[in-house]
């Protein structure tokens, strides 16, 4: 991986999101930042991670849309126009616990036989890290405040509601993760 794909990966997002979803735009730069601020735990892996951050909302673009699955339409995209790197297709796919999305939506079937799961844990859990404690305006909060926001704007009964609480508590264990990993960083 390497810088150029870090760029590759904002003009793609940018160009899809900034115009028809502000806000989601907006979000997506906030989680590419705590994405950037881990790159003393990921080492190598660090622009791929940033690159996914940056990219992982792009399947709510209005052109991209198909299935109404943000993760599953975002993956083919990156997959399909783009020919995107495997590792950062599947992180997309499969950003912040959306197998149990999936599942809510009658999906589950197509994502992971399209998408499997990265079997990456730390890349994984980043991404989770990253995408659960920025706000919809790209500013920081804590995975409790942001999953209490996701509840609030969608209902506790909406799709997304049932997904939201159902992946909470895995949620909250990757942020854990995470942050442990990053207070036993040196500095």
């Amino acid at each position: 991986m390497s810088r150029a794909l870090v760029g590759w990966a904002r003009r793609v997002a940018e160009a899809e999101l900034s115009g028809p979803l502000p806000r989601r735009w907006a979000h997506s730069e906030g989680v590419a930042q705590r994405a950037a601020a881990l790159a003393r735990v990921l080492g190598d892996d660090a622009d791929l991670l940033v690159s996914a951050a940056v990219l992982h909302d792009v399947g709510y673009a209005p052109r991209l849309a198909a299935t109404g699955f943000h993760p599953l339409d975002g993956a083919r995209f990156l997959r399909d126009e783009h020919r995107a790197d495997e590792r950062l297709v599947r992180l997309v796919a499969n950003h912040s616990f959306a197998l149990l999305e999936a599942e809510e939506r009658a999906l589950v079937e197509v994502l992971e036989a399209e998408f499997p799961l990265l079997e990456e844990p730390r890349l994984v859990d980043a991404l989770v890290y990253c995408d659960m404690t920025t706000t919809p305006d790209g500013e920081r909060t804590t995975a409790e405040e942001r999953v209490a926001e996701i509840v609030g704007r969608y209902g506790a009964e909406s799709v997304v509601g049932r997904f939201i609480r159902r992946a909470s508590p895995e949620i909250f264990t990757a942020v854990e993760r995470v942050e442990a990993a990053l207070e036993a960083q040196p500095r």
